[in-house]
């Protein structure tokens, strides 16, 4: 049995206010090639299906039409929701949605009820995890013990193992599960989880199943031969600009985990930093290459320019995100405050706020508006 590992699709996400939707039915839609082109039977999603609980019906749309491609290529679907989902809005007509080959598995409680498909070597018992936030997730687990994400998840996997233990012998497994693991290399991207303790668990509590498609990193990981991420299919941070965006090819045969293969996926939009002074950025013409790019901007001006990203958007229509870090000025010196303020009287004190923030020393008039504040302030005192 041939299964693709995806998770962290954040449908319905955009890119600092650039709708992405386009884009990721793209991506995504493409599997379906991946899919008939390689013999791929089942199509695991670890989490975070849709970016948001109550997903746009734009966004709904947009899984909808990829999922069908996905069916039509021939796969068998297997979900389970992140903490960006809502765990009962994704799993809605779940029991009517797997006749039809898509599995929706949403709840804690059935946790241990795998989706069972067969290939020539017997089952595959196909178990999802959703993404358990601690202190509810104990209680419907029955294990008031169980602390922090280690405690439930522990539990979840203890499950899984007792029924993965009553199954008929040769039975391959695979976890779906949406968690921080020790060891995995987070992003600017990720919602945190630490809700109830620390978010990290150790990737002992997965021992015990063949292989662990898991979710929530956005960067393709491998944690150990069995223990993958395999990230978001989009960057959606530029923290996410060197990710070499991929899926997972795992390879299941009579002996359970055969090998495990990378496929990278297109990138529809590259992401790009740039630094310097507004008029350089805008004149230098070897930063023509970066005109399709999303592009995050540091301004080094020493005063802030006026309007700079609509300035910048004129040569770059894709920079979103904007920065201004003076290379002048005292910006950044990294004082204490007690030291900052040592030995300067009020007015200096705010003269240097003025110039801290500028990056260049008050002019006489903002010097004139400081020294009337400060007299106005004096006679109310005194008054």
């Amino acid at each position: 049995m041939r299964v693709l590992h995806t998770s962290d699709w954040h449908v319905g996400r955009t890119f600092h206010g650039r709708d992405l939707l386009a884009e990721q039915e793209a991506v995504l839609g493409g599997l379906a090639d991946l899919v008939e082109d390689r013999g791929i039977d089942v199509v695991v999603i670890a989490g975070d299906l849709y970016d948001r609980a109550v997903p746009s019906g734009e966004a709904v749309q947009t899984c909808n039409r990829v999922l069908l491609r996905l069916k039509a290529a021939g796969a068998q679907i297997v979900i389970t929701p992140g903490n960006h989902d809502s765990a009962p809005r994704v799993g809605a007509f779940g029991d009517f949605a797997a006749a039809g080959g898509l599995h929706l598995r949403t709840r804690i409680a059935e946790l241990h009820q795998p989706v069972v498909l067969r290939d020539e070597h017997g089952p595959v018992a196909l178990y999802g995890i959703p993404f358990l936030e601690p202190e509810p997730a104990r209680h419907v687990l029955g294990a008031p013990e169980a602390r922090g994400h280690t405690g439930v998840l522990t539990e979840a996997m203890r499950r899984i193992r007792a029924d993965l233990a009553g199954r008929e012998p040769g039975t391959r497994s695979v976890v779906l599960a949406h968690a921080f693991v020790t060891g995995g290399e987070a992003s600017a991207s990720e919602r945190s989880i630490a809700v109830g303790g620390v978010e990290q668990v150790a990737g002992a509590v997965f021992d015990g199943v063949d292989y662990v498609a898991l979710g929530h990193l956005h960067g393709p990981q491998r944690l150990a031969e069995h223990l993958r991420y395999s990230g978001s299919p989009l960057a959606y941070s530029f923290s996410e600009a060197a990710h070499r965006k991929s899926v997972w090819l795992v390879d299941l045969d009579a002996g359970g985990l055969a090998g495990v293969e990378r496929h990278e996926l297109p990138v529809p939009r590259k992401l790009a930093t740039v630094t310097g002074r507004i008029e350089d950025l805008l004149a230098d013409p070897a930063l023509e290459r970066l005109a399709d790019s999303y592009l995050s901007v540091a301004l080094t001006d020493r005063v802030r320019p006026l309007d700079p990203l609509r300035r910048l958007q004129e040569r770059f229509p894709f920079a979103v995100h904007l920065e201004w870090r003076p290379d002048g000025g005292r910006a950044g010196a990294g004082l204490r405050y007690a030291e900052a303020v040592k030995g300067r009287s009020d007015r200096a004190v705010a003269h240097n706020f003025v110039a801290d923030c500028k990056g260049d020393e008050p002019s006489d008039g903002e010097r004139s508006l400081l020294d009337e504040a400060f007299s106005f302030v004096g006679r109310a005192e005194v008054s």
